[in-house]
């Protein structure tokens, strides 16, 4: 007796294109799968109250699964259809930084060499705790800051000299991976190939069930965030025939 338990298995390998770095990328930390045939039905009725025959019409297969590990490829290959860049664009949340007590009234964040753009800043202690600082061309009043989105530098006024504040705001590191999301042409598709397999043997009989489909395309890309909990990313997709007509193989252990 063949059973199935857990999230299984599920690979992507994107088909419309090929060249280095071009792979399978597995949905890893699988929550679930779901995939779903559907057709339209058609009915023959005369004149009594059922139908004298019943045909398939339109069908159409469609995928979602749920996974916790976030990983580029998949973004990149899968849904955008883009490949990805070397490299990552990250951010430093409420940086801790002291104003100089002195002129000139600067402080030059940790990242300052990788700057890329400014997200704020606000006073981490005192009377004006938790206040958000305003950015204005030249301070000149307390609770005032400019920046320089070039150096990562950032000018107080005098009036907040000795000020401890945090400081947030992004920059770039050689590490990691990043997407330009670049606005295609209506019509632009990246297909790829999916393999799902339930792979936990239950009762001494190995699950085994396989389903590789063709061509698909994705069709929705889901982050959720919650407060006390992990991002479970959400990936829906379709499937239709290759060029050979074939949708795909599905196979089991008995």
């Amino acid at each position: 007796m063949q059973l199935a338990f857990g999230a299984g298995a599920l690979w992507g390998n994107r088909t419309d294109t090929t060249g280095s770095g071009i792979g399978p990328d597995q949905f890893a930390i699988l929550q679930d799968v779901e995939i779903d045939w559907d057709w339209q039905t058609k009915e023959l009725f005369g004149q009594y109250q059922f139908p004298l025959d019943i045909a398939r019409g339109q069908g159409k297969v469609t995928g979602k699964a749920k996974f916790a590990r976030i990983f580029g490829a998949i973004y990149g290959d899968l849904f955008f259809g883009q490949t990805a860049a070397t490299g990552q664009l990250t951010v430093s949340e409420n940086e801790a930084a002291a104003v100089p007590s002195t002129t000139p009234y600067t402080v030059a964040v940790a990242n300052a060499a990788t700057y890329s753009d400014d997200l704020g800043v606000y006073y981490a202690s005192g009377a004006n705790a938790g206040g958000r600082f305003t950015r204005v061309t030249t301070p000149a009043a307390a609770g005032q800051y400019s920046v320089n989105l070039a150096t990562g530098i950032y000018t107080f006024a005098a009036a907040d000299a000795g000020a401890a504040v945090q400081i947030s705001y992004l920059y770039t590191t050689t590490a990691g991976k990043k997407l330009v999301l670049t606005n295609q042409f209506m019509g632009y598709t990246p297909t790829f190939k999916a393999t799902f397999y339930t792979l936990k043997t239950t009762q001494n009989v190995p699950a085994g069930l396989s389903l590789v489909l063709n061509a698909c395309t994705a069709s929705k890309l889901t982050l959720p965030t919650k407060i006390d909990d992990y991002e479970i990313q959400e990936f829906d997709f379709s499937a239709f025939a290759d060029a050979t007509g074939t949708i795909g193989t599905l196979s089991t252990n008995e």
